[in-house]
């Protein structure tokens, strides 16, 4: 029986979005030149996985699932709205991303001024949307397992992020061949990384 650690644990090694998946991959690397700022932005993504793939689950399981809607009258038991999974998920995302920036903006400016225009690209970070519709595929049982992976997925990409970037940054006293720096070396480092990562897959869970 898959339990709440499991997935918790499985969500940030081996299921990691960014180094099993490859998902949101636009600013992993363009926002990892410095620790502090993929920091900020890794945050922002864990807190948006966080409200929004919950959200999405209860979406799906009392609206848009084939039957879902039985329990407000019966003969909707044949409905089946799952075909607008994709742009209501997209809706819930760009309104808590939406709420984040805003949130954001108000409180730390040179955050928000250093992200630029990658915050409100959030709102269709490939990683965002594929937790959420990874949740509706693999069909979890209860609202604790989602909130689970929907928080080891948010640490699995703060961590990637973050360990990204503290790489990058070091590379830069180093002498690496011209036509290899910049996201030439950053992208090797990521296949690295995945590959290290993939030594997590003999953990007994």
């Amino acid at each position: 029986m898959v339990t709440v650690v499991d997935i918790f644990i499985k969500s940030i090694f081996t299921e990691n979005l960014i180094f099993a998946y490859f998902l949101g991959m636009c600013s992993y690397l363009a926002v990892s030149k410095t620790v502090k700022t993929a920091t900020g932005l890794g945050i922002a993504v864990l807190f948006v996985l966080l409200i929004t793939v919950p959200v999405n689950y209860l979406l799906h399981k009392y609206v848009l699932a084939p039957g879902a809607l039985e329990h407000i009258k019966p003969e909707w038991a044949t409905v089946d709205l799952s075909f607008l999974s994709f742009i209501l998920f997209i809706a819930v995302i760009a309104a808590i991303v939406q709420l984040v920036e805003m949130i954001i903006e108000k409180y730390s400016p040179a955050l928000y001024n250093n992200l630029g225009i990658f915050l409100p690209l959030i709102a269709v970070n490939c990683a965002i949307l594929g937790a959420s519709l990874f949740m509706q595929e693999r069909d979890y049982s209860s609202i604790s397992h989602v909130f689970a992976y929907a928080l080891g997925s948010g640490l699995g990409w703060l961590l990637a992020i973050v360990s990204i970037a503290a790489i990058r940054e070091k590379l830069s006293y180093s002498n690496i061949p011209a036509p290899m720096r910049g996201l030439g070396i950053s992208f090797i480092i990521t296949g690295l990384m995945g590959i290290a990562f993939m030594s997590f897959m003999g953990i007994a869970l």
